[in-house]
């Protein structure tokens, strides 16, 4: 496992990413009360798929990568805030 890829850099990027989140929508939660590892849609933080391309637009801008609306992984990789993180380390370019 690289560096980037480590338990440590995921947790210490996770607020990050919790913040971006909440700006990006305008959302009225603070990040920290998002669950690392709760569903990012439905029942978690109940995001559809307007929000998604709000955030991944965001993400692009943000870490220098683009999260294409065709990818087959997007279901695993908006699972939930922690395997966006984790995503989001293994892709960044900046």
């Amino acid at each position: 496992m690289s560096a980037a890829l480590s338990p440590e850099a995921i947790e210490t990027l996770l607020p990050e990413v919790a913040e971006l989140i909440v700006s990006a929508l305008n959302l009225e939660m603070a990040p920290g009360e998002i669950e690392p590892d709760a569903p990012l849609f439905g029942d978690g933080l109940g995001l559809d798929s307007i929000d998604v391309l709000e955030i991944a637009l965001v993400i692009s801008k943000r870490y220098g990568f683009q999260l294409k609306s065709d990818n087959e992984d997007n279901v695993r990789i908006f699972a939930s805030l922690r395997a966006l993180t984790a995503h989001i380390a293994s892709q960044r370019t900046k």
